[in-house]
């Protein structure tokens, strides 16, 4: 067994995300968000070396050699790992983010039941968005769960690294990891529309080609997932569009206006009684206001149409961070520190924070 295995056991026995190893330092754990040590003793760099040389293959020493690696690396019985090797002035580093192995529900994440629909539409683009570490992985993989559950569908997951494996249940699926199985995102695209999904997962979109690219299939009719690192449905838009020179930009809008179906900006924070962590979501989708709002690059406008459409399911984060202090399972400091409307949620406050 590698040794590795040891810390990853504890990680999960903890109910922890991720694994961190740094040389000189004690492994630590991160736990409902919070880094903690899992035992006193300090790696020292040799020693680290030899149990990340034994997980990483020849092909991953050889790219840890020139500074950094990505990879998945699977435990029998406990779960996958996203590893991320690097070089730090100490000596060598880790962080392994756990991906568990059971995919968990909508239902089990306690989203909100228009994510739910999302399983059901047939084309336009999906984007899931949200910090680094705010749960967009687990969020995607539960709504394309959905369609497994529901759906003869072909479907296509370019990641990188790969990180949950789907089950067929009724729909068929082709996992395609960059670096293993194809070059770049870009080029894994490009084929993907020679091999009929109906459904298109990308892992991240990184750039303008891999943007426009996923762009380019939604608007040929499949249905595409996308994740970005963007906190608000405004903000993703912008994004989008400033991926594209400013000459491209206006056919941005335009296809971006035809295509979405859905942006869902989910941020995850610690639980009132700190045992663990609950997800707030932003929802907007598609209408035929939006379109316009896109075109006419209306960003002010986007939060006016999301609070007229609640009724279909939408939603505005502070909303969503309202009603989470409102049930108690957040308090009200930390909603107010995420929060855009921050005098909303000054009367939540103890009189002594506010």
């Amino acid at each position: 067994m590698p040794a590795i295995d040891r810390y990853l056991r504890d990680l999960v026995a903890k109910k922890g995300s991720d694994l961190h190893l740094t040389a000189g330092r004690p492994p630590l754990a991160r736990v409902h968000g919070e880094l903690a040590p899992l035992e006193p003793t300090t790696l020292d760099a040799a020693r680290l070396a030899a149990m990340l040389d034994e997980i990483a293959g020849d092909a991953g020493r050889a790219a840890f050699a020139s500074g950094d690696h990505d990879f998945a690396y699977a435990v029998p019985g406990l779960g996958r790992f996203r590893v991320n090797l690097f070089v730090q002035e100490r000596g060598p580093g880790a962080v392994l983010r756990l991906i568990p192995e059971q995919i968990v529900s909508l239902e089990e994440l306690k989203a909100p039941a228009v994510l739910s629909r999302l399983a059901d539409l047939t084309q336009g683009l999906v984007l899931v968005t949200g910090p680094t570490g705010s749960g967009k992985s687990t969020t995607t993989a539960a709504i394309i769960d959905a369609i497994n559950q529901r759906h003869v569908r072909h479907v296509l997951t370019i990641e990188d690294p790969l990180e949950f494996v789907h089950a067929r249940k009724k729909s068929v699926f082709s996992h395609r990891e960059i670096g293993l199985h194809a070059r770049t995102f870009a080029s894994a695209l490009k084929a993907a529309m020679r091999e009929d999904p109906d459904v298109l997962l990308v892992g991240e979109l990184r750039d303008r080609e891999t943007i426009g690219l996923a762009l380019e299939a939604a608007e040929m009719g499949i249905l595409v997932f996308g994740t970005l690192h963007t906190s608000s449905a405004a903000k993703t838009i912008a994004r989008v569009v400033d991926a594209f020179p400013e000459d491209e930009q206006p056919q941005a809008r335009s296809l971006l206006a035809e295509s979405l179906a859905a942006i869902v900006a989910q941020l995850l924070l610690r639980t009132a009684d700190r045992t663990g962590r609950v997800a707030v979501h932003e929802i907007l989708l598609r209408s035929p206001s939006l379109s316009n709002l896109i075109r006419e690059s209306n960003a002010a406008g986007i939060s006016n149409l999301i609070q007229a459409g609640k009724q279909s399911g939408m939603q505005t984060l502070d909303d969503a961070l309202f009603a989470a202090v409102k049930d108690g399972h957040l308090a009200p400091a930390d909603a107010y520190e995420v929060a855009s409307d921050k005098k909303r949620f000054n009367a939540l406050l103890p009189p002594a924070e506010r």
